[in-house]
């Protein structure tokens, strides 16, 4: 029999016990005998009975409580649509009684971090949503949660060495080889590319950043070894007020340079820079579909940008903790995100999307 035709009072009867022992057994409820136990199995295998996971989890009236640490960020930025994708599975599950608690860290700072899941793990979590910071640091507290039994999900960087139960995000490495095979259809013949960073104290924010570079390079390398990379760096240590110095003088000093990437989501800094300064023979690469991105894409000073569906990312996280935690069901332990590449032409056609 398939489930929608199962009913309690058919096993009940099959298995020769009442109703409420069938029902104890099926939402694994104490006082149950070994022998009627052993009966109540014995009818659902005959039946092939498949339990009604969703009616069993609303039955068990438990609240749920999901932690989710990412990085702090401005507003209109690629994290917000990460936000707002959990808060909108959180709504879709509101009749499970989910919730989803976000703690944010300076990512430049593993202090913070520590910090921050510090306090997650004396509040007892079900479920964390982790964007990492290094990995030794990130280590000792994933450690903490697999001795505590807590599912926790790698967001944005994947370290399979920690063992999540399930990633999300771009292949990283695959990514920046993609967007160097790109940028070089539209620039076979250059001799010089800007490579924009935003560093502090000569670091980059992310594992996934540091990929993306490999891989672009290793593109370069194979493909395109005579091409000079000047790297320009944005430094988080210094007012934003001086970005447009830098930029003018790096300009004027590299008259052969017509392309930039950068691999982050701030491609909008060098974007409104050429348009303010009416460059109009220089173009910029970049990723996250943001809005002050966005708007350059459509103005002309940003040609193309890699978008990775931030918003189906944090989506996905909590629908997948909730698949795992409150239907016990399996789920995929590493989940790419498409590698899209967006420009004036479809980037108004771009949408979000939900999982499940």
């Amino acid at each position: 029999m398939g489930k929608e035709k199962t009913r309690i009072k058919d096993i009940a009867e099959r298995a020769g016990v009442s109703v409420g022992t069938v029902d104890r057994v099926l939402h694994n409820r104490p006082n149950v005998s070994p022998k009627a136990l052993e009966k109540v199995q014995k009818a659902l295998e005959e039946m092939d009975y498949k339990p009604n996971m969703y009616a069993s989890a609303l039955a068990y009236n438990k609240e749920y409580t999901f932690y989710s640490i990412i990085p702090k960020h401005e507003s209109e930025a690629y994290w917000e649509e990460v936000e707002e994708g959990a808060m909108a599975c959180c709504e879709r599950y509101r009749d499970f009684r989910i919730s989803n608690k976000v703690f944010y860290y300076n990512r430049f700072s593993p202090e913070t971090f520590a910090k921050v899941m510090n306090e997650v793990l004396r509040n007892n979590p079900d479920g964390v949503i982790v964007v990492p910071s290094v990995i030794n640091v990130t280590r000792k507290y994933t450690d903490q949660m697999h001795e505590r039994n807590i599912p926790f999900i790698l967001l944005d960087s994947y370290m399979p060495d920690l063992k999540p139960l399930s990633f999300f995000g771009q292949d990283s490495f695959a990514s920046g080889y993609f967007a160097a095979r790109m940028l070089m259809m539209m620039a076979p013949k250059e001799t010089d590319i800007m490579l924009m960073k935003q560093m502090r104290n000569g670091n980059v924010a992310s594992k996934q950043q540091e990929n993306r570079e490999t891989g672009f390079r290793h593109y370069m390398h194979d493909h395109f070894p005579s091409v000079n990379i000047h790297e320009v760096n944005l430094s988080l240590d210094v007012k934003r007020e001086q970005y447009d110095k830098i930029l003018s003088d790096f300009f004027a000093s590299h008259p052969k340079v017509h392309h930039c990437i950068t691999f982050n989501s701030k491609a909008h800094l060098v974007g409104d820079f050429l348009l303010k300064s009416n460059l109009r023979n220089i173009q910029i690469m970049g990723y996250d579909m943001v809005p002050k991105n966005a708007e350059c894409v459509r103005q002309g000073s940003i040609s193309f940008l890699i978008a990775q569906h931030a918003y189906m990312q944090g989506y996905a996280c909590i629908d997948t903790l909730f698949r795992a935690i409150v239907l016990k069901k399996e789920v995929d332990p590493v989940n790419y995100m498409p590698i899209e590449l967006l420009s004036k032409e479809n980037i108004d056609y771009y949408r979000r999307k939900n999982i499940g």
